[in-house]
């Protein structure tokens, strides 16, 4: 009997062990602001933003639920991008429904005024109560089970590329710039995730100008299997030259039923080398049938919707599955070719 019984056992840990681990990475819906949150293997967390303020801790009470739901006691690592209500306003009343160890930012706020003002008295008395962590180009994030390296913020791109990058992109003969941004969008801190094979990109706000530097005249940040389009999907970010040399193989739109979703950005993705899906929080309403993807890929189809969020699991090998919170529909990707 007592042979049995550790035979059973034994049989159950080898299962256990045999079992793939997953980078889970929940994309929860603050309508149109960012709250991405990575899960590793080792239950360690990263959330990207915090959202709005306000809207009676509308997107605190998300983000600490798909917390709890993920199995996590506390945020480990909260990456401010930049210094914008949608961004930074939800960071103090998260702080006020689950501990966060670490608020790591690019610095102080570069803007100034009643409004900067505000978010920084906001963010302030929230990192009161955590440790800080000032990144620049090039540093990682100590996330553990994951690669984080900070490839922009504050102004600065990487001063070399990432391994596997590297390449001349043809395409920059016909770059356009746009004119100097110099808000907290250009100064957005972004990064790229590594777990094996798995790679994903977000840059938060960073608009034109400052992503065709990471583009042009050689693209330093190599190919990425998942791309959370920059700024909501806004036309002032995500120039071609940028998002087809990632050469994509997913792509993910954190917009809001009134935000982001511009047509243009929608048709670069389209454009882009490689591109398996297209998946939204929302349904744009300005953007009409003939550019929002289709329906079992977007989380939210009304604006007064009940907040659903799109989820990602991801394995050392490169394949990844995407899961729509709305409908249940879930997609399998098998690894990048090649």
């Amino acid at each position: 009997m007592r042979i049995a019984r550790t035979l059973i056992v034994v049989a159950v840990f080898s299962s256990l062990c045999a079992s793939p681990q997953t980078l889970d990475i929940h994309f929860v819906d603050v309508e149109g602001g960012q709250a991405t949150l990575i899960v590793t293997p080792a239950k360690e967390s990263l959330l990207v933003d915090a959202g709005w303020p306000g809207f009676e801790g509308r997107d605190a009470t998300r983000i600490a639920d798909a917390a709890k739901k993920a199995g996590l006691r506390r945020i480990d690592y909260l990456l401010v991008t930049h210094y914008h209500r949608d961004h930074v306003g939800g960071v103090e009343q998260l702080a006020q429904k689950i501990p966060v160890g670490t608020l790591v930012t690019h610095g102080p706020n570069t803007e100034t005024g009643k409004g900067a003002d505000e978010m920084n008295a906001l963010f302030d008395r929230a990192a009161a109560k955590s440790k800080s962590l000032v990144v620049k180009p090039g540093d990682r994030i100590p996330l553990k089970g994951a690669e984080v390296v900070v490839v922009a913020a504050r102004g600065e791109k990487i001063a070399k590329p990432l391994p596997g990058a590297g390449g001349a992109n043809a395409s920059c003969a016909q770059a356009k710039q746009m004119d100097v941004d110099k808000s907290e969008n250009a100064r957005s801190a972004g990064f790229l995730l590594t777990f094996g094979k798995f790679r994903f990109l977000d840059l938060g706000d960073l608009t034109w100008n400052k992503e065709l530097e990471l583009a042009c005249p050689q693209n330093l940040l190599g190919t990425v299997d998942v791309y959370l389009t920059t700024h909501h999907g806004m036309n002032i970010s995500g120039p071609a030259e940028l998002v087809h040399s990632l050469r994509p193989r997913v792509a993910i739109m954190n917009n809001g039923a009134k935000k982001g979703g511009s047509p243009e950005a929608w048709q670069v993705v389209r454009q882009s080398p490689g591109l398996e899906d297209f998946w939204q929080i929302h349904f744009a309403l300005a953007g009409g049938k003939e550019n929002n993807t289709s329906e079992d890929k977007i989380a939210n189809m009304e604006e007064a919707c009940q907040g659903y969020g799109l989820s990602l699991s991801a394995k050392k090998d490169g394949s990844f599955s995407v899961q729509n919170g709305r409908n249940g529909v879930k997609k399998e990707y098998k690894p990048r070719k090649g």
